[in-house]
């Protein structure tokens, strides 16, 4: 399924260095832990390889070769630190958006996470675990090889970070690759780890 890399990126956001120089690569079933200080630039790190910045200087590339941007995000599935819940439509109707540019099947992820029995509530009702586990149903409906995932333990019981952990492994046995932000131990199992800040 590829492998997903960088050479000697640069990021810069307004007037300040947030990291030189940094290179790594995500085989097929592997994943990266980002982890260091606020401000180390882990979240830049994961927009930079969604696509929504460009890096100042170095470059992605996929088997070794600089992405195509329209390729590179039709792999990819992003989950930010935030939660993207439009609070007047329903669960359903939340990840169904998702599923409608993807062609998942919504009632497998929402009932994967959990999430079946709050279906029909307006995301404006959902407690803020409820509302990470409904971004986090988001990569069940999508096809994506690549999941850049920021922070995805915000706001997660014990439970739901056990449950995340094995959709991940799952992932990973089909030969997906995960790159996470975190500060807390996400059970990936076997993660290469890159020190950001260090």
């Amino acid at each position: 399924m590829g492998t997903f890399g960088a050479e000697n990126l640069t990021c810069v956001r307004g007037e300040r260095m947030v990291f030189r120089a940094l290179s790594f690569r995500v085989e097929a079933g592997g994943a990266l832990v980002l982890r260091g200080p606020n401000g180390t630039g882990k979240s830049s790190l994961l927009r930079l390889c969604a696509g929504f910045i460009a890096p100042a200087e170095g470059q992605l590339t996929w088997d070794g070769v600089a992405v195509d941007d329209d390729e590179h995000r039709a792999r990819l599935a992003y989950v930010g630190h935030l939660d993207a819940v439009k609070p007047a439509l329903s669960l359903r109707e939340n990840v169904a958006f998702w599923a409608a540019l993807h062609g998942g099947a919504v009632d497998a992820a929402l009932d994967r996470f959990g999430l079946a029995a709050l279906a029909d509530v307006p995301g404006r009702y959902l407690s803020a675990g409820q509302k990470r586990r409904a971004n986090l149903a988001r990569l069940l409906v999508s096809p994506a090889t690549l999941w850049l995932l920021d922070e995805p333990t915000t706001a997660l019981d014990a439970a739901a970070v056990t449950l995340l952990a094995g959709v991940v492994a799952e992932h990973r046995a089909r030969g997906g690759m995960v790159m996470a932000a975190t500060h807390t131990d996400l059970g990936f199992g076997t993660a290469a780890t890159l020190e950001l800040g260090a």
